[in-house]
């Protein structure tokens, strides 16, 4: 803010956090496995696992998978405008006539949507057909998580229980980067250098073999 005061003409006077040292971000590190996934997709209701699933299969923030609609379906491809960083990316369908687990997911929304007359364009929406909110999709995801967290407890593993309620949905985006390789991660994320990827995002150490 100072720096700008000072582009502004509105001080003369140094900055006066010139030099100080700033405090180091320790990047989020949690990762969420199969056990807390399942844990929580088994307790979500279908337009939650909706939206786990286009999370997780496009890597995309929660905002962009909510603004995905019919309209981006463009010939064999998905396209996405990433908010955050203003990326455009396109999705393949199908790899030498071979359909992608994302297309797979959309035919099958899209054959739910139409038995249940749902019209709207936005892939997510609730029961009723209207787009998913981010509200919406928050309190989705907390009955979910609780619901599966208290099962966990009652099963006797609190252990588990506290990794469920850590599980954020905004975390599905670090965990499909997590679980391909770090140069599609980094693409599809829309990130400029692989490093960023690595650093923030990859929440998995290195695959190495067992001494035998």
């Amino acid at each position: 803010m100072f720096t700008i005061a000072r582009e502004w003409r509105l001080t003369n006077n140094a900055n006066p956090c010139f030099g100080v040292r700033r405090n180091k971000e320790t990047p989020r590190d949690y990762y969420a496995g199969d056990i807390v996934w399942n844990a929580v997709y088994d307790a979500a209701a279908q337009e939650l696992k909706d939206a786990m699933d286009l999370a997780y299969l496009t890597g995309q923030r929660p905002a962009d998978v909510l603004k995905v609609a019919t309209t981006d379906l463009n010939s064999e491809f998905l396209i996405i405008n990433q908010g955050k960083t203003a990326k455009k990316l396109r999705l393949r369908l199908e790899d030498e006539g071979v359909q992608s687990g994302l297309s797979s997911f959309i035919n099958d929304l899209q054959e739910r949507r139409a038995l249940s007359g749902i019209k709207t364009s936005r892939l997510i929406t609730n029961t009723s057909g209207l787009r998913m909110s981010q509200q919406m999709l928050r309190n989705r995801w907390d009955e979910a998580r609780e619901k599966a967290a208290v099962k966990a407890a009652t099963d006797g593993d609190n252990a588990l229980a506290v990794l469920i309620r850590q599980f954020q949905f905004k975390g599905i985006h670090s965990k499909a980067a997590s679980e391909i390789e770090l140069t599609h991660a980094s693409r599809l994320l829309g990130h400029t250098t692989e490093e960023m990827t690595k650093k923030v995002y990859r929440r998995v150490g290195e695959i190495i073999r067992p001494t035998k």
